[in-house]
């Protein structure tokens, strides 16, 4: 039997807020939800921000005037509303950067670099801790139940970011030490490596033996890494992987260097696209609506897997299931940024692949597409053309088509991971978002197969079976993701395991549910308990036994075998 990768605990924060519990996607959606869903969602966003402050499980003033969730929702939504998603630029009081305002920063206010101890840490390292930890919580089951259920080698972490970390604790300060006459500090050249968010989540989070990479495809990053979690899984070399990337680039010579390439939104080009004297910079970031480029994000995303067996046997929470990552190449190219052929492929080959699990009905009728959606004019024609083309390639007609950058920027290296946190919450809630920073949909866009949701599009439960995730990164890295939903897992997993094991799986996951939902009121709260664990549980070498063909590694209940398949048998003398 194949292993299926199964979504069991996802995390983490960008311009939406907290991932876990769908809290950013709500704040997506929020004209959509309820008057209690709405009022949690602002609530745990004013604590986040520090509008209000949580003591003995109650909201409070800063004069410690008590408040219900629903008094701090109506006194607060303004602030929340205007502190969150594609916004105005929050730069210290300095002038605008290059002429661009507008950027999708994590909530104001919000210090992660407090919910911990920090200390010389850049920004996109804080962000990492604080977003793994909110996924592992996620999850309602103990991390160490999790590897006293696997070997220790049966772990894996795929994470990383494009830039590294870029701030002054970074490269930044690497660079600039020298003009300001100043000395590099013993951690800023390897903190500054993009392999680093990986590295702090084996050694300070997870304290794993397992397998360790990061994989870079500009920003399809989070899509790499998630392929090769999916075969780490499907290949039987991983039975738990995390997934996930990391990117913090709001800073001006970042910004700099993206406005030089003409690709961002700036103030002059969106007075001009508006007649107005005035830029909305809320509305600065427009997917295949009239725009003038896109708005830097920073974002740090995670999504755990398991294979199907280890989730039924632990009573795990299901997400969906993420079933293949398609990654292409564009061939000989005249500009390194420019799109080329590699997405319809990577494309076709998700949709025959999600045909083959969903069937012919569920591709044409119960999925659709969160597009790369980068907000630039050649983006919306090329992919419009691309989605068009095979939508018509495999008989599908109006294929709803969203963009999560319309609402938390472009957070290159994490914004598939931002895109797969809005799929989920589509899974959980039966609305597919629609791109509300435009009017219309551009004249030069091609809609005859496709329809580019405008407004917020609500299904009844079930209706959506398999969602795509596109993405296109300089260079030429396209790559498309499979997720299935949540309701068809749950189908495949009665197939494979019958009706007995199911029901006693599913008496299992109510305890597990039960723990993910006290993290997530503790939460609201503010009280976000950070793992961050240094120097304790070090593994000294002299300490590890090898035990006949296995090795003993103290802090680990299974044993890491030795045991493996003979390679390559048919080409070596056999013995006697």
């Amino acid at each position: 039997m194949q292993r299926l990768p199964v979504i069991v605990g996802f995390g983490g924060y960008n311009a939406a807020g907290r991932s876990s519990s769908h809290h950013g996607f709500r704040r997506m959606i929020i004209d959509s939800l309820s008057a209690s869903e709405k009022d949690e969602t602002v609530a745990g966003l004013a604590v986040m921000m520090g509008l209000v402050v949580s003591k003995n499980g109650r909201f409070m003033t800063c004069d410690d005037k008590v408040l219900s969730m629903s008094q701090v929702s109506e006194l607060y939504w303004g602030q929340v509303r205007d502190g969150t998603l594609v916004r105005k630029l929050e730069t210290n009081g300095a002038e605008p950067i290059s002429n661009v305002g507008s950027a999708a920063q994590l909530p104001s206010g919000f210090d992660v670099a407090s919910l911990y101890k920090s200390r010389s840490h850049p920004r996109n390292l804080q962000i990492t801790i604080c977003g793994i930890s909110d996924a592992l919580y996620s999850m309602g089951i103990d991390w160490g139940t999790v590897v006293d259920a696997i070997n220790p080698d049966e772990v894996a972490v795929y994470v990383g970011s494009i830039l590294g970390q870029v701030d002054e604790c970074g490269v930044k300060g690497v660079f600039n030490a020298y003009e300001q006459g100043k000395r590099v500090s013993a951690k800023q050249l390897p903190l500054s490596l993009n392999t680093m968010p990986a590295d702090f989540i084996n050694a300070y989070v997870l304290g794993s033996v397992g397998t360790t990479g990061c994989v870079t495809g500009a920003c399809a990053t989070f899509l790499y890494n998630l392929k090769a979690g999916i075969e780490s899984i499907q290949n039987g070399n991983s039975r738990v992987v995390i997934v996930g990337s990391s990117e913090a680039p709001v800073i001006p010579e970042v910004i700099d260097g993206f406005a030089a390439m003409n690709a961002l939104a700036t103030e002059k080009s969106l007075k001009k696209l508006d007649h107005s004297d005035t830029p909305d910079y809320q509305k600065s970031s427009r997917p295949f609506g009239d725009n003038c480029g896109f708005v830097i994000a920073e974002a740090s995303q995670f999504i755990i897997l398991m294979d199907d067996a280890l989730a039924v046997e632990l009573g795990a929470q299901i997400h969906g299931a993420a079933t293949g990552v398609f990654v292409n190449a564009d061939g000989f190219k005249k500009s390194i940024s420019a799109p080329g052929a590699g997405n319809y492929l990577t494309l076709a080959k998700a949709m025959a692949s999600a045909k083959g699990i969903v069937g012919e009905e569920g591709l044409r009728l119960r999925s659709f597409v969160h597009a790369h959606g980068s907000s630039t004019p050649a983006n919306r024609t090329t992919e419009s053309e691309l989605l068009n083309d095979l939508a018509d390639s495999f008989n599908i007609s109006s294929w709803p088509v969203t963009a999560a950058k319309a609402y938390v920027g472009h957070s290159i290296g994490s914004a598939s991971g931002d895109q797969m946190m809005s799929v989920l919450g589509s899974f959980r809630y039966g609305v597919i978002p629609g791109i509300e920073t435009i009017k219309q949909v551009a004249d030069d866009v091609r809609q005859d197969s496709i329809k580019i949701l405008t407004g917020h599009h609500v299904y009844p439960k079930g209706a959506l079976d398999v969602a795509f995730i596109n993405s296109k990164g300089f260079g030429g890295n396209n790559a498309t993701g499979v997720v299935i939903s949540p309701d068809k897992v749950e189908e495949m997993l009665l197939q494979r395991y019958g009706l007995d094991t199911y029901k006693a799986y599913c008496i299992k996951r109510k305890s597990t549910i039960s723990e993910s939902t006290d993290y997530d009121q503790r939460a609201i709260m503010g009280d976000f308990n950070v793992i961050y664990n240094v120097g304790e549980g070090m593994i000294d070498p002299s300490d590890l036994k090898i035990v006949g063909e296995s090795i003993v590694i103290p802090g680990f209940i299974n044993q890491l075998s030795l045991s493996v398949e003979r390679q390559y048998s048919d080409m070596l003398h056999q013995s006697a």
